[in-house]
Order: structure tokens, then C-alpha cells, then sequence
């Protein structure tokens, strides 16, 4: 019967072993810390660079609309950059930018040339600004239950509507 030998280690061979165990364990934590570091810088990057590029929107409204401001607070959530204006001749500000009347609401804005009437939600804008339609502007007439800035117990179903001078109106967006 043959018997087996155990091959000694000397104190050099176990010193090399750990030692490549402790840089497999140091190279592992190395990864996972890059792998986290990356992911933040990812989720950061958009956020900072939406934050620097910040799209200006001028929007003008009454003083004593409530829900003008939740709207504007919207806005300025989705990354807008809001100029405000109180204004006593909204009726006025909505004839000079070509928001006929079935489709008035409480506050008029403007974004990069285009004129928003009402409670359009930032979403619909920012697709507005991407695809960039020739239209003149996106309205939500009147005040729709659950529209942002009108947000309650309940929401109303609602449509974004383009709308261009001396065109017929289309349905841009439903919610």
C-alpha cells in the first residue's frame, strides 16, 4: 500500500498564497466600488447637465391664481428654468400670443418660441422641445381635475391640444 504524501508548504509558498488571496479580495472590493462609483456618476450626470441646461420658460399669470404656482412648481421640478409674470391683463397676453378662446385656461407661457396655455404637463413639453412640431403651441383648456398644478381626489381625463393659427386644432397628448 502506497501512502500519500503531503507535499509541505514552505513559508514562502504560504505567503505567496495569501498574499494572492488578500489582492483577489482587494481587486474584488476595487470592482465593486467602481462599479457603484460608475452607476452614480450616471444617475448624477443627467441630473446635473438637465440642471445646466435648464430650458427658460416665461410664464404669465394672475397674482391670485393658486394653481398657477403649483404648476410653476412643476416646472421648476422637471428642471425648467421659470420666470414668472403677475399680470392683470392675462385676456390681453393671450390675444398677443394666438390662444383662441375655447382653448384659454388660467396662465399663458412661452418655451423656445412656443406659446403654452394652461395646465400642459412637463412631459408634454419636453416632447414638444425634442420633436419640435410646426405647430404654435400646446393648450389644456379650462382646468382639469388632476392636471399639474390642479392635482385632488380625483382626476379628469384630459387632452393636450396643438394648436396653430388658421389650422385645425389635433390632439397632441391624452391623460
Amino acid at each position: 500500500m502506497k501512502q500519500s504524501k503531503s507535499k509541505a508548504k514552505s513559508p514562502r509558498n504560504q505567503q505567496t498564497e495569501a498574499s494572492g488571496s488578500t489582492r483577489g479580495t482587494v481587486l474584488k472590493l476595487a470592482a465593486g466600488a467602481a462599479s457603484i462609483l460608475l452607476v452614480g456618476v450616471l444617475i448624477w450626470l443627467p441630473l446635473s447637465s438637465n440642471q445646466a441646461n435648464a430650458q427658460e420658460i416665461t410664464v404669465y399669470k394672475s397674482a391670485t391664481c393658486g394653481c398657477c404656482g403649483k404648476w410653476v412648481e412643476h416646472m421648476q421640478e422637471a428642471g425648467f428654468k421659470v420666470t414668472t409674470h403677475n399680470r392683470d391683463d392675462m385676456n390681453q397676453i393671450k390675444q398677443q400670443h394666438g390662444v383662441a378662446y375655447k382653448l384659454r385656461s388660467c396662465h399663458t407661457a412661452v418655451v423656445d418660441g412656443y406659446v403654452l396655455e394652461g395646465h400642459v404637463p412637463a412631459g408634454d413639453i419636453v416632447r414638444l422641445l425634442k420633436e419640435r412640431p410646426a405647430v404654435d403651441g400646446l393648450a389644456v383648456p379650462g382646468m382639469p381635475m388632476g392636471s399639474p398644478g390642479m392635482e385632488g381626489n380625483y382626476s379628469d381625463p384630459y387632452d393636450v391640444i396643438a394648436f396653430t393659427k388658421g389650422e385645425p386644432n389635433r390632439i397632441f397628448e391624452r391623460h
